[in-house]
């Protein structure tokens, strides 16, 4: 499949749950925030950066949290539906903006801190993510991934994502934890924190939140893991000095 063809999938797929997104994300906004403070050391000036931000779940729990954040996605849908909750919210600081997380419009060094949320995973190429969050961030800044992580076991990992893609024709694959760390490390990004959370899911509220009806539903329930937990990592980063 070439990069434009699963562009164009993740377009149409997240056009079309965008609305179950961003009512999915109201409700988690607080608690999202309150783990960023708690493992993100902030200071309240910083330009903040959302790399394939959806409707901005993470940017704007950032949002109270630093002086800026600009948030990127290649799907106008969810940035309208951005743009809507951060003037419902009065986030002034928060803006939204087109573009691809694999070639990003912006300079070098023009943020203090860049992140993805839940992003790796539908991306053909995570490891361009990666380089980009990098080469965007300033000396000293610091680069933050959330993000579903693949079991250890081989074959665990090929299963749920066999099941991930027949829910989700955007989704890739899932990263094990020693390949988000093994591209932080490539990009001369030092890891500073990491930490992982398990996250219960109810099949049919996830199915619903993918879009995924008719004869896509039927088979993506039928290789369904019987315990649908969701391994989520945090890595937090430093660029330091050359």
């Amino acid at each position: 499949m070439s990069d434009d063809t699963h562009a164009e999938r993740v377009r149409e797929r997240f056009a079309r749950t965008s609305a179950q997104m961003v009512e999915r994300e109201i409700k988690r906004r607080e608690d999202l925030r309150e783990h960023l403070r708690r493992f993100v050391p902030l200071v309240g000036n910083e330009r903040v950066l959302d790399s394939g931000a959806g409707t901005g779940a993470l940017a704007l729990a950032f949002g109270p949290l630093v002086a800026r954040v600009v948030a990127i996605d290649l799907v106008p849908e969810l940035l309208v539906l951005g743009r809507q909750q951060a003037a419902a919210a009065g986030l002034d600081q928060v803006v939204f903006v087109e573009g691809d997380a694999t070639a990003l419009p912006f300079e070098r060094d023009a943020f203090d801190l860049t992140a993805c949320h839940r992003t790796l995973h539908h991306v053909a190429r995570p490891e361009l993510v990666i380089s980009e969050l990098a080469r965007v961030t300033r000396i000293g800044g610091r680069v933050l991934v959330i993000d579903q992580i693949a079991p250890v076991d081989p074959l665990a990992a090929i299963e749920l994502d066999g099941f991930e893609r027949a829910r989700d024709p955007s989704h890739t694959r899932l990263l094990p934890d020693t390949d988000i760390r093994s591209m932080l490390d490539a990009n001369g990004l030092v890891l500073r924190a990491s930490r992982q959370e398990q996250e219960v899911r109810e099949l049919d509220s996830y199915l619903d939140l993918a879009g995924c009806d008719g004869d896509d539903r039927e088979t993506a329930a039928s290789i369904a893991p019987s315990q649908l937990v969701a391994t989520i990592g945090w890595y937090l980063a430093a660029k330091p000095l050359p």
